[in-house]
């Protein structure tokens, strides 16, 4: 049985003022006591009441976020109407005040209607509706709580948003039966849960982690999902947070593949780290279901095996322990390659920016440790950039770098390669060859700016001249999310990765000239899909083969992100280097405890 008693408590006392001498009121059209959460929610992402003042909004109090500076609590109509796109649950924000509410608390609020939008309103990310400068009354206490809606796989639409052709959606009328994106907006701030729920993103270092509630729909190997497409992102993938204190119940370190067994309930937020939130005041029971990391074969003596890896910003400044899990790896689990490509090499002195571009001591420190791992004396080539000309970490200087076994596969040497002279290719003796190698692509092209400009590097392994290109292309910053209010949404960073791709594109095209059987690999960390405009630039005339689409459709993976599962990482070749077998070696993505947060991959070759 409910507790009755009368409490009042406000945030502001202007707003307290504002109460008793009457002035807070709704608008004209409607009376305090007619005023609920699904009129103030409306049928559309911004609430008709918005900027306005409503009093006495009954509900009862179903979550409590008492830490951080974004505290206050969630309220939620036991009465809801008939329509399916009116929400029945909205935050009540506080600020930095803990609420002097408990969960079961029968309400009535009053406070101004604000949209809130998380992060940067012009990120193009949704808004929150809540109710700011509030004042509240507590009507009694231990009321039971609405049911929760449970995310069911059957009742997710298929379709994920609305297309309003790159414009907002705001204000669209809701379809929640058509559309999942309009499906979870019709839930927000209301009660929520998934049952056995399979991992899709492990636990991040802010606590969070990414469920599906369709444990079927286009599953990975290994338990994630697949982004196979920009048609089909996915449309059941909801965050997990926590609202429980973590002296009360730590939050469940999982890996991709493990599930959250029973129940996980929460009000549905929608913040920007990953839209759509379930914020868990109910944690399922983790369920370890024993992921382990991969190892790859020993390349035969015969084979040329080349690598790329994505390193995380490494510096001098990293604790030893990143370099010896990065070396173990490179030994053991991707079995020593012969040559490997390296990005996200930053200087000697890390993210100081004070003029430093050498990077010898952080690729001092990792052949280091790489011998103490027990692996080869590897060499390294690279060129340093221009100061804080290539992106990345403000003062970082990441570039790309070689790695290379010279007890297998020899370094050919040719001078003039410096941070912005241009190699060539060039033919010698009836064979293609580098104007100089090391050697950076184009460096000056605007196509670069501010991006890591491509490493070009002339090899010989067992007679055979073999030239490798690392990349770098530009990050996705600046692209709309998927869950953007804006659809679809802007990939505003793929024109210039395009124009990179047609520039290495156009250099591994003049090596063909020069020879049509020269063999070139081009491996990096190009930032984009295997269906992506930049990587159909890539290979455009047919001068290069993506290897990652000779993999079997479910290990086409190496990087997840907001629970799906994709390919940014990409080992491509020339007509001529045949008879390959190429491996993703998911060895972080998928882990909590990842020593990057990309999955390195190496291709073997028998010439």
């Amino acid at each position: 049985m409910p507790t009755p008693l009368r409490r009042s408590a406000t945030v502001g006392s202007l707003v307290a003022a504002a109460l008793a001498a009457g002035l807070l009121a709704v608008p004209q059209s409607a009376s305090a006591a007619d005023v609920r959460i699904h009129d103030i929610q409306g049928s559309t992402r911004i609430s008709p009441f918005a900027g306005r003042q409503v009093a006495e909004v009954p509900g009862v109090v179903t979550a409590v976020r008492a830490f951080g500076s974004a505290r206050g609590f969630w309220l939620q109509d036991p009465k809801p109407d008939a329509d399916p796109a009116t929400s029945e649950g909205i935050f009540v924000f506080t600020g930095s005040v803990t609420p002097a509410v408990a969960v079961g608390d029968d309400v009535r609020v009053s406070g101004t209607v604000a949209e809130y939008y998380p992060g940067d309103e012009a990120a193009g990310l949704q808004s929150v509706t809540q109710l700011t400068k509030a004042a509240w009354t507590v009507r009694s206490s231990g009321n039971a709580l609405p049911a929760p809606v449970v995310l069911k796989a059957s009742e997710l639409p298929g379709r994920y948003a609305p297309d309003a052709h790159g414009g907002s959606i705001e204000k669209l009328p809701l379809k929640p039966r058509k559309y999942a994106l309009d499906r979870f907006e019709s839930l927000e701030g209301m009660r929520v849960s998934v049952k056995d729920a399979p991992v899709v993103g492990a636990t991040s270092p802010y606590k969070d982690l990414w469920v599906t509630a369709d444990p079927r729909h286009d599953r990975t190997a290994r338990g994630g999902v697949l982004y196979g497409s920009y048609d089909d992102p996915n449309a059941a993938r909801v965050k997990v947070a926590s609202l429980i204190p973590y002296a009360q119940r730590p939050f469940p370190v999982a890996n991709v593949g493990d599930m959250l067994t029973g129940t996980t309930t929460g009000p549905l937020d929608y913040d920007n780290h990953g839209g759509y939130t379930l914020q868990a005041t109910e944690l399922g029971t983790l369920a370890d279901k024993g992921l382990e990391r991969e190892t790859t074969r020993k390349q035969k003596d015969d084979e040329l095996a080349v690598a790329t890896y994505n390193l995380e910003n490494l510096s001098p400044k990293a604790p030893q322990a990143k370099f010896d899990r990065l070396a173990g790896a490179l030994v053991t689990n991707l079995a020593a390659p012969d040559v490997v490509a390296l990005e996200e090499v930053q200087d000697d002195n890390g993210t100081t920016d004070d003029g430093t571009v050498s990077a010898g001591q952080t690729l001092r420190r990792l052949t280091d440790a790489i011998r103490a791992a027990g692996g080869p004396a590897y060499e390294w080539r690279q060129i340093d950039p221009v100061n804080d000309q290539d992106g990345g970490q403000p003062g970082g200087n990441i570039r790309t770098a070689f790695l290379f076994n010279p007890a297998r596969v020899s370094f050919d040497d040719r001078p003039g390669g410096d941070s912005t002279t241009a190699v060539r290719a060039v033919r010698e003796g009836g064979k293609a060859a580098l104007s100089a190698s090391p050697g950076r692509i184009a460096p000056a092209d605007a196509a670069w700016t501010n991006s890591r400009k491509p490493l070009a590097g002339q090899f010989t392994f067992r007679g055979q001249r073999v030239f490798v290109v690392a990349n770098h292309f530009n990050s996705k910053g600046g692209d709309q999310g998927l869950d953007s209010r804006f659809q679809p949404p802007v990939r505003s960073s793929e024109t210039q990765r395009t124009q990179q791709a047609r520039l290495v594109n156009s250099f591994v095209k003049d090596l063909l000239k020069a020879d049509r059987h020269a063999n070139v690999i081009v491996a990096g960390d190009l930032n984009d899909y295997q269906f992506s405009p930049a990587l159909k630039a890539l290979t455009a005339g047919g001068a290069l083969t993506d290897q990652v689409t000779k993999l079997p459709r479910k290990e086409r993976y190496g990087y997840v992100f907001q629970g799906n599962s994709q390919v940014l990482d990409h080992i491509l070749t020339s007509s001529h280097v045949r008879r390959t077998d190429y491996d993703i070696v998911h060895i972080n993505a998928e882990f909590a405890d990842q020593a990057s947060d990309h999955d390195p991959q190496v291709l073997r070759w028998k010439p």
